[in-house]
């Protein structure tokens, strides 16, 4: 699994910088430029197909939204993320913004985040907060539950703010409990907890369930390495069996 569509999505951001759609952060083009080169060049030598998946490093994201449907106008209010480098949460590595949001929030929106209007109407806007949670991320995989809610999400907010494809690669979580627990009927992030002993705390909150996200990935790395899946080849060579 190379990383080579995510290095086109970073040239793309690349040539964008020098216009306004960026807003506050023209002012540091050249630090923005610094670094993306700088990740140009570790991504162009990245691959983690074969790097044993108990110390393949990541970082594990979740957003909340507004709803379901970008296409629809739902957007995302927060994103968070925590890093694990050789197999171990950076618990003091976490990334989390909220993101400006103008509108009235569906009562079963705040009433489940916690996150008021007043918040968001105080928070930065879409494309700050992305472009930091790129320069936090840098050059790792992400990893998400069910992924293709935060998948949907980046792939319309980044055509839409930098009319560049989001093409990093998301690695889910659900190929690996598919894995590790085939007999078992688990999908919700709060059964997969309770079953792998794993306290459910903060959810609903985006770095909330970017933490246990990123727990049940490590009981999950583990129970597919005694299995002999000792690395992302491994695991989708055995997803492949089981189809």
């Amino acid at each position: 699994m190379g990383f080579d569509p995510f290095v086109q999505f970073v040239r793309g951001i690349q040539g964008k910088l020098h216009s306004n759609m960026f807003g506050g952060l023209n002012g540091q083009n050249a630090q923005h430029m610094a670094f993306i080169r700088q990740m140009q060049r570790e991504l162009e030598n990245a691959n983690s197909m074969d790097i044993p998946i108990k110390k393949l490093s990541v970082a594990v994201f979740d957003i909340e939204t507004t709803g379901f449907y970008p296409d629809k106008g739902d957007k995302i209010i927060s994103i968070g993320a925590v890093k694990i480098i050789d197999g171990t949460i950076c618990h003091n590595d976490c990334f989390y913004s909220l993101v400006h949001y103008d509108q009235p929030l569906p009562e079963e929106i705040k009433e489940l985040t916690g996150i008021s209007e007043d918040q968001l109407c105080k928070a930065p806007a879409l494309a700050d907060v992305l472009i930091k949670f790129f320069e936090y991320v840098k050059e790792m995989p992400l990893v998400a539950h069910h992924a293709n809610h935060e998948k949907s999400f980046m792939r319309h907010s980044c055509w839409k703010l930098f009319r560049t494809p989001f093409k990093h690669k998301v690695l889910d979580t659900s190929f690996l409990y598919r894995v590790a627990d085939p007999d078992r009927a688990l999908f919700t992030l709060e059964e997969l907890c309770k079953y792998n002993g794993i306290p459910v705390k903060g959810r609903h909150h985006a770095l909330g369930d970017a933490k246990l996200t990123a727990q049940l990935w490590c009981i999950l790395s583990e129970k597919a390495d005694v299995l002999g899946c000792t690395n992302l080849k491994d695991v989708y060579e055995r997803l492949a069996k089981l189809e």
